[in-house]
């Protein structure tokens, strides 16, 4: 099952269940009642929003799935339209909870590297996670505004995972049932700023502004055997200034999602929509090219000893999309361009 979310009034935006080919949706409040049948409680309306689908995910759960095999067959054929995915938000325009890990070690190893700093033991146990901002992201088509590009703009594809309430000291097993559904996303690093926040002893900030999610969020089956122990086992497509930057796989994940959510509720409980991210894919052959400008760059540094590629500045362009082993896009498309922000006043 893929769900969307339309741009709308409402900051949540309108939920819409979408074709496995991407080519059609159809928006869960303008279906009748009749569509659910005896699955819509007595009294009950069908989930406007993903927020609120997720959040009673065990009634809306059967609707959209019941929504999607009619969408599927044609039976709602005369409600369809047809999918302009520039209209689409991020699947969750919001979210009570995005915490982002560091899950893939070779990113890590090499940020050390380049620093000429020992991996610390710890770092194979024990993930590294930061909590963002989410209360406002951008929409997958959206510009990525910057005020000040001394401040090192930097974009970083990853994969993440959404889930419904989970209880505090899960285990990495049990986490693994929480997740309802997964996305791509870029999440904007400012890469000047790092140093000094980090140094502060208190994390990231505002190295870490507003994050964007592909256009579409799928149920774990809609995977197939790509989704397995608790990680999607296919490439993450980058393409910067339309040309080819990487290919790496999220497969090689060192913590998987499960470990990842055991770790961040090892102390709390995770409300319904949280919204856990892999950290930047990256992997070890170098054929694979990277996911983030940082990595190239300490790759530059490390092999040849100085950085040559330059950070984002106004008119780039980042697009990443992950596809079936046919060809099919799964969660559509993250396609922003930098812009030039303004100073509020």
């Amino acid at each position: 099952m893929k769900l969307g979310s339309l741009k709308s009034e409402s900051r949540d935006g309108a939920l819409c269940v979408v074709s496995r080919d991407l080519s059609k949706a159809v928006k869960v409040s303008d279906l009748d009642r009749a569509v659910f049948g005896t699955l819509l409680p007595s009294g009950k309306n069908p989930p406007a929003s993903l927020r609120e689908a997720v959040e009673t995910w065990a009634v809306s759960q059967p609707l959209l799935e019941k929504v999607a095999k009619d969408l599927e067959s044609g039976a709602l054929a005369t409600k369809a339209f047809a999918v302009d995915q520039t209209r689409f938000h991020s699947p969750l325009p919001r979210a009570f909870q995005w915490a982002d890990g560091s899950a893939f070690l070779h990113h890590v190893k090499l940020v050390r590297m380049a620093r000429k700093a020992e991996m610390p033991p710890s770092f194979y146990h024990d993930p590294l996670i930061y909590q963002g901002g989410s209360d406002d992201f951008l929409a997958p088509n959206d510009p990525v505004p910057q005020l000040d590009f001394a401040h090192g703009t930097d974009f970083e594809g990853e994969v993440a995972v959404v889930t419904d309430d989970v209880p505090m000291g899960v285990s990495p097993e049990s986490a693994l049932k929480h997740i309802k559904l997964l996305m791509i996303v870029n999440d904007v690093s400012l890469r000047g700023l790092i140093p000094d926040e980090l140094a502060k002893g208190f994390g990231f900030f505002q190295s870490k502004p507003q994050s964007a999610f592909g256009p579409f969020a799928v149920t774990p089956d809609e995977l197939g055997t790509a989704w397995k122990d608790g990680r999607i086992h296919l490439p993450l497509n980058v393409t910067y200034n339309g040309q080819f930057f990487g290919k790496a796989n999220a497969g090689e994940m060192h913590f998987h999602f499960g470990q990842l959510i055991a770790h961040v509720a090892r102390t709390r409980t995770m409300g319904a929509g949280s919204i856990i991210g892999s950290g930047t894919v990256s992997n070890e052959n170098p054929e694979m090219g990277s996911s983030c400008l940082a990595e190239k760059r300490m790759i530059e540094q490390i092999n040849e000893g100085a950085v040559k590629t330059p950070f984002m500045k106004v008119g780039d362009r980042i697009q990443m999309e992950m596809k079936t082993p046919a060809g099919q896009s799964i969660f559509g498309q993250i396609n922003q361009v930098v812009v030039k922000a303004e100073p509020a006043g």
